[in-house]
């Protein structure tokens, strides 16, 4: 009796750990101190505090302008991003008397071109730990890009295993992703870019972002940009793929240029209406139901009710409306930190030597742990 009492407990062992999340938008990095317990093979958690520090200038103009910097700068930057990371968590830490077991750090994109086998995530996890003193994982996805996969997405697998009562999981951040499953396979894909354009958009315009998709809704839809932005080669790639800065670099910004006399309300809606539309072809093909919607641009009305009314219209015409999808917005700690929360289970799951990284979404060689550990290993 008493063995089976210590294997309950060891089975039910909760974790404390830090997730950090900067993503593409610049909005700030999010931290998050997440509870995880495993009761009989399934994962239970909660967010129990979450914070977003806005980044400072010094480091938005450091981060958006480091991949054209000479050569020397990526590792310093790396290495002092890493340091203020670590302060960041100690902050974190002390202003919540937190008892924390690991941080699990996604780091900043610099590079994404999984296609020339490479992806650069800074914030250097030896820093984070020298600063902490804790254990420190990160540096997710460069073991799936050289098995020859895309290095993402590679939330997914949070998706799945901690919000399985949903059909599919839809995130509106810098990119447009989704995750569902499909014949009983996890499939997972980005969709088109969202916020890094809407978000540059609306700075243009002197404000960070398109409050509740006001300034899309008092424009017009330019046709000719709205069918060329349609036509990009990547939205009929099937399978596993990904998006970057540089395919916005390569791809968008010059279509956008072609129209220079467009004005920015009118860029803003028809940009608006391209993400929805994409977002509509990728939902409408799947049997999904309830959706999860998380990310800033959930906040983003206009842009939801876009979506709501394709969704609905084109379902209506495919399947006589008997499986019309249901958009589920939760709370806010959710909608803002999901990401945060997902890296947090990922970074555990390297801790306990399971495997985070699905073949069948990222489409490299095998399943496999993704993540570089720094600092003592023991859970």
């Amino acid at each position: 009796m008493k063995n089976y009492f210590r294997k309950q407990k060891k089975i039910m062992k909760k974790y404390n750990v830090i997730g950090l999340m900067s993503g593409t938008s610049m909005d700030g990095v999010d931290l998050a101190y997440c509870e995880f317990e495993e009761l009989n093979n399934t994962w239970h958690f909660k967010i129990v505090h979450a914070e977003t520090i806005p980044y400072p200038e010094v480091w938005i103009t450091r981060l958006t302008k480091l991949h054209e910097q000479p050569i020397f700068l990526y590792p310093k930057t790396d290495a002092f991003y890493g340091k203020y990371l670590g302060q960041l968590v100690n902050d974190f830490i002390k202003k919540n008397n937190l008892k924390v077991d690991l941080i699990s750090s996604h780091g900043h994109t610099i590079f994404h071109q999984p296609e020339n086998g490479f992806t650069a995530q800074i914030g250097d996890g030896a820093s984070i730990h020298a600063e902490t003193n804790l254990p420190v994982v990160c540096d997710f996805r460069t073991v799936d890009v050289a098995l020859g996969g895309q290095g993402a997405p590679l939330v997914p697998i949070g998706d799945r295993d901690l919000f399985s009562e949903y059909d599919a999981c839809l995130n509106l951040g810098g990119f447009a992703n989704i995750s569902f499953t499909k014949n009983k396979t996890l499939k997972a894909f980005d969709i088109c870019a969202c916020n890094i354009i809407l978000n540059q958009v609306a700075k243009s315009m002197n404000v960070d972002f398109d409050d509740e998709g006001k300034i899309a809704r008092s424009g017009k839809i330019n046709k000719d940009l709205l069918i060329e932005l349609n036509e990009i080669d990547f939205y009929k790639k099937q399978g596993a793929k990904s998006l970057g800065r540089e395919w916005v670099d390569e791809f968008i910004w010059p279509l956008i240029k072609k129209y220079q006399t467009i004005i920015s309300e009118d860029l803003m809606a028809t940009f608006t209406e391209h993400i929805a539309i994409q977002i509509t072809e990728s939902i409408s093909n799947e049997n999904a139901k309830m959706i999860l919607v998380t990310g800033g641009g959930t906040f983003n009305s206009f842009l939801i009710e876009l979506i709501k009314k394709k969704v609905s219209l084109r379902k209506q015409s495919l399947v006589d409306g008997t499986n019309i999808s249901q958009f589920i917005i939760p709370e806010k700690t959710i909608i803002n930190y999901k990401e945060a929360l997902v890296f947090s289970y990922l970074g555990l799951l390297y801790f306990k030597r399971r495997n985070n990284v699905t073949s069948c979404v990222t489409g490299s060689k095998r399943d496999h742990i993704g993540g570089a550990l720094y600092g003592p290993n023991g859970c």
